[in-house]
């Protein structure tokens, strides 16, 4: 069997795939990937047939961060994904003619991609690293980072938020992605959920655990549990730090999130707790501060500083927090933009930490954060037994084959 893989130029939306197409590439399935320009020779090294998307794509800068409210970061971002739909869609179309697959695996955020998908005629599915945004009569709006209903008064604000949430993907996304659509000859779709609703399998990075309890999830998706995937650190990053630790991190894209290593720097090791920050591609190391015994670096394999970590704190992103859940560890989530007021309140809701406002984001507060987030280490074990029991990359992959054999994929994986 012939997979084909398609990711946004993100980090976050590759690396959580890494371990799905290297099990499909263990058994014996050929698998070609197209993704971020940088990243493919960490693919290659890999084993897997990497190749670039198209320069356009990664040139279109995801410019959230600088919207003033998360009303106008939420539009800039949809409106990043659209401008790549275009060149999205021919870049796939010359990748499938080039690779001939049996089956197509494309990013939820590859707009124009999944036109090429479902032009092309043959079994696709899609995937996503982050909370579906898919309506329910049982949880609130997507989007707008609203805890669940608990009473009458819950139940009329999402009546009334729903509008609006709708409003956001659906006029902001749909008269685009419908234009493309149309200049290809397909139907019109104008709700975003129905755009969700066109590949045969939506694979769901997460589990119902960790979502809004609800009963109405669509037929084509099937959550695999927290998968993810990180470059290999020969050193020990936390060689010499004293417990208990605590594990910060920044967004791989670009974000006013800095402030987050700022303030953990300043509240954490006067009270006796070491701090170990990553700042990724996007910050200076250099430019922090760090007190004796906490360290702040660019890169930092997580895999084994969660091993010690007592809690970690970061901006929400699905790819750490999940991480951190699957490894039993409490989270403090200081949520910037994009989907990580969902993901903030998801662990709250879950009681597997703390959901903390960046307008807040102070010392004192930060480590009354951290206090409460360390008595929740047995609702992050919780989530971390649910991400376990959901099969990851190989129940993915039983997916995937599936799809590929019948058109559909492996119910089995759907709970």
């Amino acid at each position: 069997m012939k997979v084909l893989a398609y990711t946004s130029p993100a980090r976050g939306h590759l690396y959580p795939i890494v371990p799905v197409l290297a099990e499909l590439q263990r058994r014996a399935h050929r698998v070609s990937l197209w993704a971020l320009p940088s990243e493919v020779p960490a693919m290659r090294e890999l084993g897997i047939d990497a190749h670039p998307t198209a320069a356009a794509i990664g040139q279109i800068e995801l410019d959230d961060y600088k919207g003033r409210t998360r009303m106008t970061k939420g539009t800039r971002a949809l409106a990043t994904f659209l401008a790549r739909a275009e060149h999205e869609l021919v870049d796939l179309q010359d990748a499938i003619a080039k690779v001939k697959p049996d089956a197509v695996l494309i990013d939820i955020n590859c707009w124009g991609a999944a036109v090429a998908a479902e032009l092309a005629g043959v079994p696709w599915a899609m995937f996503s690293p982050y909370l579906l945004p898919l309506p329910s009569r049982q949880a609130p709006p997507y989007g707008l980072g609203l805890a669940p209903a608990r009473s009458r008064l819950g139940s009329a604000r999402d009546a009334l938020a729903y509008p609006l949430a709708r409003a956001i993907i659906d006029r902001t996304v749909m008269p685009g992605v419908d234009a493309l659509r149309r200049r290809q000859g397909l139907p019109q779709l104008r709700r975003f959920r129905e755009l969700l609703s066109q590949p045969q399998l939506l694979l769901v990075l997460t589990v119902e655990g960790f979502e809004y309890p609800r009963g109405d999830w669509p037929e084509n998706v099937r959550f695999v549990g927290a998968v993810n995937w990180s470059p290999t650190d020969p050193l020990d990053a936390t060689d010499q730090m004293a417990d208990p630790l605590v594990l910060v991190t920044c967004s791989t894209e670009r974000q006013l999130d800095e402030r987050l290593i700022e303030v953990a720097l300043e509240a954490l090791p006067p009270a006796g707790i070491s701090v170990l920050a990553t700042t990724g591609d996007v910050h200076d190391p250099d430019r922090f501060a760090a007190p004796s015994g906490s360290r702040v670096v660019g890169f930092a394999s997580h895999e084994p500083i969660l091993a010690r970590a007592a809690c970690v704190i970061c901006h929400g992103g699905m790819g750490i927090t999940q991480k951190a859940l699957a490894a039993g560890v409490p989270v403090v989530v200081v949520p910037f933009g994009r989907d990580q007021f969902e993901t903030a309140q998801r662990v709250k809701a879950a009681g597997a930490g703390v959901h903390l406002s960046a307008r807040r984001l102070t010392a004192p507060r930060l480590l009354e954060a951290v206090e409460q987030a360390l008595r929740l280490r047995p609702g992050a074990e919780r989530i971390g037994r649910a991400y376990a029991a959901a099969g990851g990359a190989m129940a993915a992959a039983d997916a995937i084959e599936a799809l590929a054999l019948t058109g559909e994929g492996a119910p089995e994986a759907r709970r």
